[in-house]
């Protein structure tokens, strides 16, 4: 029933109050109820109504798409209709509602804007379509399955960062007048001595023959391994920032591996929590970043605890090769002690080890609120946990193992000058 029928029953009253009597009431009532059948035999089936989903291409997070459903008259007579093209909250659809007329056998595309709140594999809902009747008494309705799904991305917001970054490391490339000499490195060509050079630099040969100071450049080696494994167990669940510790440890990892591909390296990446659930590599890859983002995509962390002797053997299975093992993980005192630490032997023994982690943002700024004996508590206890973080990373460096840990906004750019620090120093 359609506001109409609504309307024309309440226009019913009013000759029944200009004639009072039952037999008016009746005589009204009767001549609704039959406009009323009458229209719903003559209001059109929905099946009549061909309906296809085109979804848009693949988005970044924090960017928009779009979805065209296609409708067909596969009837002979024009139809009236209103159609709602339905998506789920996340999917930030903007007018999902529309109302056409279409002539026999006609086509038309109706596009959906959409704007996602998140990341993952978007999927459509269901279409409701309404035909109405020639009076508009009676509308007849019914929804269907129209699927369609549309990827979205994460957002890499760190991308900005990269130009930066790969400066550095094209300075260390021999493309500047920096570069220092590190294990595992190659000799690249002389030149001038200017300030600022490492004094160790000197080929005292060269600078006897050439009666001035030479200095030898080293071109640091490539096709070097980077296995970065992101830890997917509750703990990276939990929020951080805007979104969780997962989505700044994938952001870090796409950053890193945008880096090390372009600087000539293979990256591996790991998934894992309770078993391995994803993995990406580099290796072929003409876009190792998008590869990465559509692999990862429909990955979220689940409620299980990380089997960290799993992904032990899982990092070492990767590759034989020496590497760079990133894990990305939490500066949790209780996991590193019981469940990192005991693993890390057997990968230090062929790989050298990164440990980044996210910090909670908020544990500074609760810090420095003193105003009453509440926030004094809290401050000693987001204190106390700082200092917890800390000890852990000193216990990390002494057993010769680099960890970073910085908000989910830092962490990116942290994690890839890190990578940069080893490769300038030749611990890569």
């Amino acid at each position: 029933m359609t506001t109409r029928l609504l309307l024309l029953t309440v226009a019913g009253i009013i000759p029944v109050m200009l004639v009072p009597t039952w037999s008016t009431g009746l005589l009204v009532l009767g001549v609704i109820v039959l406009l009323a059948v009458v229209d719903r035999f003559l209001a059109p089936s929905p099946a009549l109504i061909g309906l296809q989903r085109t979804p848009g291409p693949m988005v970044r997070l924090g960017d928009d798409t779009h979805s065209v459903l296609t409708i067909v008259n596969d009837s002979e007579r024009t139809l009236r209709v209103r159609v709602r093209d339905a998506w789920p909250p996340s999917a930030g659809a903007h007018e999902t509602r529309t109302t056409a007329t279409l002539a026999p056998h006609e086509t038309r595309e109706i596009t959906t804007v959409l704007s996602p709140r998140r990341r993952g594999a978007l999927s459509a809902d269901l279409v409701t379509v309404r035909t109405l009747s020639p009076l508009g008494l009676i509308a007849r309705q019914r929804s269907m399955s129209v699927p369609a799904d549309i990827r979205v991305l994460p957002p890499f917001l760190s991308r900005r960062e990269l130009p930066s970054k790969q400066q550095k490391l094209r300075e260390l490339d021999g493309r500047s007048a920096v570069m220092i000499r590190g294990m595992g490195t190659e000799f690249d060509s002389l030149r001038d001595y200017v300030d600022g050079d490492d004094v160790r630099s000197i080929d005292w040969r060269a600078s006897a023959r050439a009666q001035d100071l030479v200095v030898k450049t080293w071109r640091p080696e490539r096709d070097r391994r980077v296995v970065i494994v992101l830890d997917s167990s509750r703990l990276s669940a939990r929020r951080s920032g805007e979104g969780t510790v997962f989505d700044a440890a994938l952001e870090s990892a796409l950053l890193l591996t945008a880096l090390a591909a372009g600087a000539g390296d293979r990256v591996e990446v790991l998934v894992a929590d309770a078993r391995v659930r994803a993995r990406a590599s580099s290796h072929r890859a003409k876009d190792p970043v998008h590869d990465l983002s559509v692999a990862l995509t429909p990955v979220h962390p689940e409620l299980y605890d990380a089997d960290w002797e799993q992904i032990a053997a899982a990092v070492l299975a990767t590759t034989r090769q020496r590497a760079l093992v990133v894990l990305l993980t939490a500066l949790d005192e209780a996991t590193v002690a019981e469940e990192i630490l005991p693993i890390l032997p057997a990968l230090t023994s062929r790989h050298r080890v990164v440990l980044a982690a996210v910090s909670d943002p908020e544990l500074d700024e609760l810090t420095t609120h003193r105003g009453d004996a509440t926030e004094v508590f809290t401050a000693a206890a987001a204190a106390a946990e700082l200092l917890t973080a800390e000890a852990v990373r000193a216990r990390l460096r002494g057993l010769g193992i680099d960890s970073v840990s910085a908000p989910p906004e830092r962490l990116p750019g942290a994690l890839a000058d890190l990578y940069i620090g080893l490769k300038a120093t030749g611990r890569l």
